[in-house]
């Protein structure tokens, strides 16, 4: 395990307005905010055609493939997850969620691309002081969050 403190800085409430995307939308504004750490939790709703990865193809190949589900139908949507920043300084967010409708359940990871219907609201808890860091990793391929 690897571990930093922190404390929170700045607090940003947004509101998505519809056709804005996850998570390219949050990591545009973090860019214009100059914000490189947060917490990040999001509660609205998801177009049809929004994506998903919502596991690996196998289990540890060689290569990681990631499995991508497209949603069907306008889904409600909750997720949570952190904005840290890449080698190049670039804000990355990591934002698992979960999408409904009707009774069936979706879970995964946004970096697919999940397009906001009607209203996405996004609560920003800005961390200050961790110097945490998304590095590449040469045995998964994935940019993981490194402490050290």
């Amino acid at each position: 395990m690897q571990y930093r403190e922190g404390r929170i800085g700045r607090i940003f409430v947004l509101r998505l307005e519809e056709g804005e995307r996850l998570p390219d939308t949050i990591e545009a504004f973090a860019r214009a905010q100059d914000l490189q750490e947060a917490m990040v939790i999001y509660v609205g709703g998801a177009r049809d055609g929004s994506r998903l990865v919502v596991g690996p193809d196998a289990g540890r190949p060689e290569a990681i493939v990631p499995l991508v589900h497209t949603l069907t139908g306008i889904q409600e949507v909750l997720g949570v997850g952190t904005l840290f920043p890449n080698e190049a300084g670039e804000p990355v967010l990591h934002l698992h969620a979960a999408a409904g409708r009707e009774g069936r359940a979706t879970v995964g990871c946004s970096r697919a691309g999940v397009d906001v219907w009607l209203v996405g609201e996004v609560i920003l808890l800005e961390l200050v002081g961790t110097q945490a860091l998304r590095r590449q990793d040469p045995n998964t391929g994935f940019a993981l969050l490194s402490l050290t």
